[in-house]
């Protein structure tokens, strides 16, 4: 029984839109919310780009995409994607040729600027490319580079500019009878951004491409982030999403996840449920969850591990994790299994300890999940 049956006040109910494949990778429809970043190496140079989409796909991303801003790049990724394990989205930026290049390279999803990439004979000849390459197409919208027609129209960015540059484009597509697209109407304004999304979602059934756009670096833009994109996920809107940080691109996936766990439409790996700690702690959870963090990323079973200092809200939580423990007195705590009260433990050796816990109860529900998917 799924914790939505039982709480009701937890079900969010996603916006119904037209499935698309970018790669092997399902987006939109009922397929779950993809996790996307974006390389930042020169992609001329082929072994870092790699090497950092390859950490990306460590990091859980689903989609990775490369800028390909010349002809240099584009015979680059041509050697990248076949070295590497997720569909690479080609980012195109005023050069239509380069959308060209870059579909018969192997790219599996094209991101044209509609601000940008040029008339509509342009879009028509990327389009072909498209459809000959097997590749779909993203329309991205961005605040910061509106077609002049509209910045003159509505005298500055605004989500009414947004949306209409969004669905002229996504005409073009229709009208040339392609419909393996999606769509994103980025804003750094994180209020024009929602907006912009809200119209969006009621006026097309594409799947839509989330993200706040240059939301700033780590702890600045991961607010950014989850407050905009947050709201809009819990509306159900929201196909697949990007966090655009100032950042190394792992910090962007990790991000992301830790958004779509937050609200229950994703689940990866350990969430850790910790308190901030406080004279009552019987040891030192700031440095214990710092150093569990890292001893656990390699774990991508969901599943969860309750941390708290002292027993005012220790044995609550631990009884809604799989794994748990609970600060009490005398240098030691309980440890909880699967919501129970296992045994105690010192606090000598509990990271340890900890860590073959989690490593145990991940294996017992790889376990189950295998024995479900078999009956």
């Amino acid at each position: 029984m799924s914790l939505n049956h039982i709480r009701p006040w937890r079900n969010i109910y996603r916006r119904k839109s037209r499935q698309i494949m970018v790669g092997n990778v399902p987006v939109g429809g009922d397929a779950p919310i993809s996790v996307q970043t974006m390389t930042n190496t020169l992609t001329t140079d082929v072994a870092a780009t790699i090497a950092q989409v390859q950490a990306a796909a460590d990091a859980g991303a689903d989609i990775v995409r490369i800028s390909v801003p010349d002809e240099e790049s584009s015979k680059a990724l041509k050697l990248i994607v076949p070295e590497v394990s997720v569909p690479i989205v080609a980012d195109i930026h005023f050069h239509y040729k380069r959308g060209i290049e870059a579909a018969e390279a192997g790219a599996a999803c094209l991101r044209i600027n509609p601000g940008n990439i040029g008339d509509e004979k342009r879009v028509r000849e990327v389009i072909k490319a498209a459809r000959d390459n097997n590749c779909s197409i993203r329309i991205g919208v961005n605040a910061g580079s509106l077609e002049k027609h509209l910045l003159d129209k509505y005298a500055e960015p605004c989500p009414d500019a947004m949306v209409e540059s969004g669905l002229d484009h996504i005409k073009i597509l229709q009208d040339n009878d392609f419909h393996e697209f999606k769509i994103s109407c980025k804003a750094s304004d994180v209020f024009m951004a929602a907006a912009a999304y809200q119209q969006l979602a009621e006026a097309t059934d594409a799947p839509i491409h989330l993200g706040i756009t240059e939301a700033g670096g780590l702890t600045s833009g991961t607010i950014k982030s989850a407050i905009g994109m947050g709201n809009l996920l819990w509306m159900g809107i929201g196909d697949t999403i990007r966090v655009s940080l100032s950042a190394d691109p792992v910090e962007e996936v990790k991000v992301g996840y830790e958004i779509l766990k937050s609200l229950g439409l994703r689940h990866r790996g350990v969430n850790i449920i910790s308190c901030p700690s406080c004279a009552r702690q019987g040891f030192d959870v700031i440095k214990t969850v710092e150093a569990l963090e890292k001893r656990l990323e390699h774990i991508k079973t969901p599943m969860s591990l309750s941390i708290i200092g002292c027993v005012v809200n220790g044995p609550g939580e631990a009884l809604m994790t799989d794994v748990g423990f609970t600060g009490g007195g005398a240098g030691s705590g309980m440890v909880y299994l699967a919501g129970k009260q296992s045994h105690k433990l010192g606090n000598e050796g509990m990271i340890e300890h900890i860590v073959e816990q989690v490593q145990a109860r991940a294996a017992v529900i790889e376990a189950e999940a295998v024995k479900d998917a078999a009956e």
